[in-house]
This record gives structure tokens, sequence and C-alpha cells, in this order.
């Protein structure tokens, strides 16, 4: 069922709703990684590490709304469940229990890396069906990238 008609040709419509799609499972799941390991941090650098944690969290959570809400503005239903997070997204599963800061920094580090190079992409797979969709990805992975920058820099 259509409740939102989509203006781009059914071709085009797949490749930008499987980006669409996947960009959600990735950024959902960055978000609940980088809440995982600031409720378990332990070490010298537990605040700045930990605060850091939050920035990330919130941008993958605006992100994640950005690219949900454009999906449904293209006739798209944006499933962000948790069975579908879990099996589609291209994050290492996040380490349990206490996890000292350098590990939490290399989870981080892990972590934004395989969203940007998913991310990256996405990039490429909507440049020709939707570039207002691929605009949107180009934001999000050069925020990432800022994100991933500075945790590499915390481990340096």
């Amino acid at each position: 069922m259509y409740v939102v008609k989509s203006p781009l040709a059914d071709a085009d419509l797949k490749t930008v709703s499987e980006a669409l799609q996947g960009a959600l499972v990735d950024l959902v799941d960055l978000s609940l990684a980088g809440k995982q390991i600031h409720w378990n941090i332990v070490g010298p650098r537990f605040r700045s590490v930990h605060l850091q944690l939050d920035e990330v969290v919130a941008s993958a959570r605006t992100h994640s709304d950005t690219v949900a809400e454009r999906a449904s503005a293209l006739g798209i239903p944006p499933d962000g469940r948790a069975a579908t997070v879990a099996s589609g997204s291209g994050i290492k599963t996040t380490p349990s229990g206490w996890i000292k800061d350098g590990d939490a920094v290399g989870a981080m580090v892990d972590a934004l890396g395989a969203v940007i190079g998913r991310m990256r992409e996405r990039v490429r797979a909507t440049a020709e069906p939707d570039p207002v969709t691929q605009d949107i990805f180009i934001g999000i992975t050069a925020d990432l990238e800022k994100h991933h920058w500075m945790f590499q820099a915390e481990n340096a």
C-alpha cells in the first residue's frame, strides 16, 4: 500500500529505499553502541570520553531521524525495530561489561569506520537516482568523519 507516492521511478526508488533503510539501521545501531560504551567506560579518561560519546549518540539520533523522514517523504516506510537493526547493522557487536577507556575509544573508531564505509557506498549509489538523498548522506558522512577523527586522536 502506498500512502505517500514517490516522484522517483520504481528502479530508482528501489536503490534509494535500500540505501535509506541501511543508513537508518546503521545510525540507530551507532547510537545504541555509543550509549552502551558510554554507560560502561572506566579509566583515567572516563569523563572526556564519556562526554564525547554523548556527542556521537546525539549526532546519530539526529541523523537517523533525518534519514527516516526522508524515507517517509519518498513513500518508503522506515524500519527501526530492534530485530531489523540487529540483523542489518554493519557494526560489530559492542563489548559487554566494563570497558577500559582506550578500548572504548577503539570500539568507537571501529564502529564509526564501519558506518562511514557503508555511508560512502550509499553516497555513490544515490548519486544518479536521487541527488537529494545523496546530499543528506554526504552531510551525515562528513559529520561522522569528524567524530571518527576525534576518536582516533584520542588514542594517538
